[in-house]
């Protein structure tokens, strides 16, 4: 159930902030991949800066989508510049 709790909170995460940062989602897979990414780099960021949300399912979640936003930013700046 852990991998596929994973699948879920990813792929919301990513379509959440796709639809946040540019519009509109970016179809299951590349969401999925913002997602898992986004988890990854929102833990890190969290970490760093001293902040928990928490074990369940909406911590995960925030953690996530928070870190989602940042990566699609990150994402935007070189876009735009090239």
């Amino acid at each position: 159930m852990g991998w596929l709790w994973w699948i879920i909170i990813g792929a919301v995460a990513g379509w959440l902030a796709g639809n946040l940062m540019r519009g509109g989602g970016f179809g299951f897979l590349v969401n999925l991949l913002v997602g898992i990414v986004g988890a990854v780099i929102g833990g890190w960021v969290f970490g760093l800066l001293g902040i928990s949300t928490g074990d369940g399912i909406i911590g995960s979640l925030v953690t996530a989508l928070i870190g989602a936003i940042l990566l699609l930013w990150i994402i935007s700046l070189f876009k735009k510049s090239t």
